[in-house]
Order: C-alpha cells, then structure tokens, then sequence
C-alpha cells in the first residue's frame, strides 16, 4: 500500500507542477480559455477577472503539486486537489459532451490535448487522487516542517514570478503559431495531407405531422410528394477532419473594409508591424512613446514599412501623436490580436511573410538595438 500510495503521489504531484508550469507560461492563454467557457455559459460578465482567476489558478496547481510531493498538510491538500479535479473533470466533461468546446487548455497551447484526451487524463487524475484522500493519514512528510514551508514559499514566489514576467515581456516557449520562424502565409494554408470533414446531406421532411430524417441514400419506399413535405435540408457531420490552418482568423482589412493581408505579406522586404489591442494602455509612458518614436524613424531609415494592426478605429491618431508619425493602419479581428501578441502592445519584424523577431513593449530597446544593426 505504501508504494503504490508515493507512486500516485508522485504521478498527481508531477502532473499538476508540469501543467502548472506549462500554463504559467503564458497565463493570457488559459485566460482566453476561461473566457471562451463564460461565453459559452452566459457569463461573459467574468470575463474581466479572468486573468486573476488564471494567475491563482496556475499557481495553485504548482504549489499543490509540491506540497503533495512533500507529504506536506496532506490533510488539507487532498481535500484541496479532491475539489480541483471534480471541478476540472465537469469542465472537460462538459467540453465532450456538449462539443461546444474543442480543447480545454490543460497544458496550453505546447501541448494541446482534444476535449476526449483532457477529460481522460482528468479521470485518471480523479481516481489518483480519491485514492490519496482515502489514505492520506497514512502520507508521511518528506522533510522537517520548516524545510517543507521553505520549499513552498520558493515555488509560490517562482509561480508568481515567472506569470510576471511572461505577462511584461512575451512567454519564455511560444508555441502559438506566430512564433519566430513561422510564415504567416503558409501557417493560414491548410496543412497537406490533413483531411476534410466527412458530411453528408441529410433531409427533413414532415409525414402525418411528424418530422423524419434521411439521406439521399435512403429515401423511403413510400416516398411521394403528396404524403412528405419538405422542411429543410443540412450537412449532417458524420467525421471531423483536421484540415485547419494554424492561423484562421488572421485578417488585415483597410480602412475602407478591404481584405489586404496577402497583398501586404507577399510584398516581399523586412516590415514591422505594431500589435494594438484595444488601447495601448500597457505602459503609456514618455519613455514608451520615446522608444517607438525612434524604431519608426530606423524603420524608415532602412526604408522598411511600418504597419499599426489594431481592432480600434482613431489608434491611428494616439500613435500620430505619441511619435508624430501617422502610420498604415489595418484593423483586425481583437481574437486574432490578442493570439499574436500576449503583450500589449507587441512589435512584430518580418522577413517577407516569416516572423524574424517579436518584442513586448517591455523589450523595445532591444528593438532599436536590433533595427540598429
């Protein structure tokens, strides 16, 4: 019983670290998440404290992690984590059967898991963990008292400060499909060898006020117009393809609504473009402004365009007026933005359609230093 009590402990406590970490990598992702689950329920009115609840709930998974690693409060853990993984089981449940949601997020974008895969790992997960609760008396601490605090006190201080900092700067592993190395054109092309989804044309038709359903392949025997009326007809899925682009939803529109975003990607040359959500609020100060005033004034000195995407109509005139520089503006889809860049604002350089370098407002002096070169 020992053995297999650490072996569980082991494997839950390493679990959760692992998705903990993961997650903390880029904390804004499973914000995303959670605000996609809001919407979804109704609840949209949360969707402004989401980042509070993905920063306590990411640090959590790694300070439980630890602690039952430790054989720390094993009492209060396992009825801790015992709650954590029903609520975590509802949500990937939930995501299967409704299959309003295709990925839950539990490891974030590095590794993205189908609703069927979270949800099974989460039972797993569930059967570890009551069988920790049932024998938790029985869990020994690892070390004396005062190591065990120490340790912890080390990983809430590393949780919360890695999530800090990728949230100031940019995550540490990008694993979206923006990242440096990827070109935009060929990351919105289907991938070759990906299949469609398999439909088929289903028909509804009404017979003695009841509504049936059949395909062009099997149409009643008694099939006559006078006796079936037609409703309506849909493509009925039958399997789910993977032929998804990487990035979907990635649209340059001008300002007269026009979409321009091959006829700007394929225009061949180094560009920069300028990520601005909503308001460039981020940290708008002198210096900000000081920095970016110069990257536009090396941009146009090394003759490379420069390019404002933003989901709001006048950023245009902030950025004319924090660098006295009216730039090419573009809108864009606010989803789309806030996949490209997690920091806001976020400097993107190009090489025709590949991502060379990307900076949070943070890093913009690493910017000058690059354009300077």
């Amino acid at each position: 019983m020992k053995i297999a009590l650490n072996i569980a402990r082991v494997i839950v406590g390493v679990l959760f670290i692992f998705s903990g970490l993961v997650k903390a990598n880029d904390p804004l992702g499973l914000s995303y998440k959670m605000q996609e689950f809001f919407e979804v329920w109704g609840m949209g009115f949360l969707d402004n404290y989401t980042l509070a609840f993905s920063i306590l709930m990411i640090a959590f998974e790694i300070i439980a992690g630890i602690a039952v690693l430790l054989g720390w409060r094993m009492s209060l853990f396992s009825w801790l984590l015992l709650l954590l993984i029903i609520f975590f089981t509802f949500l990937t449940g939930y995501a299967v059967l409704s299959g309003k949601i295709r990925t839950c997020g539990c490891f974030g974008d590095c590794i993205p898991l189908t609703a069927m895969q979270s949800f099974m790992k989460d039972l797993l997960l569930t059967a570890l963990i009551v069988f920790i609760f049932v024998y938790r008396k029985r869990v020994q601490p690892l070390f004396a008292q005062a190591l065990s605090v120490g340790l912890l006190v080390l990983g809430t201080i590393f949780s919360f400060g890695l999530q800090g900092y990728v949230l100031k700067h940019l995550p540490v592993v990008d694993c979206l499909p923006y990242k440096v190395g990827k070109n935009l054109i060929q990351q919105m092309k289907v991938p070759p060898g990906s299949l469609p989804d398999s439909t088929v044309i289903t028909f509804v038709y009404q017979k003695a006020g009841k509504q049936v359903e059949f395909t062009a392949d099997n149409f009643p025997e008694d099939f006559d117009d006078s006796v079936y009326k037609f409703v309506r007809r849909y493509d009925k899925l039958v399997r789910e393809g993977n032929a998804q682009p990487a990035i979907k939803d990635f649209v340059l529109r001008s300002s007269a609504g026009n979409d321009t975003t091959h006829a700007i990607l394929e225009q061949g040359g180094q560009s920069l473009f300028l990520f601005v959500k909503d308001e460039m609020n981020a940290d708008p100060s002198a210096e900000l402004n000081k920095a970016l005033t110069q990257i536009i004034a090396r941009a146009q000195a090394r003759h490379m365009n420069f390019y404002l995407v933003t989901n709001m109509h006048g950023m245009d005139e902030q950025v004319q007026k924090a660098t006295g520089v009216l730039p090419v503006t573009f809108l864009c889809d606010a989803v789309a933005i806030k996949t490209a860049a997690r920091a806001n604002p976020t400097l993107y350089l190009l090489q025709d359609a590949t991502v060379v370098h990307k900076w949070a407002y943070t890093d913009f002096k690493k910017a000058l230093d690059t354009l300077g070169k």
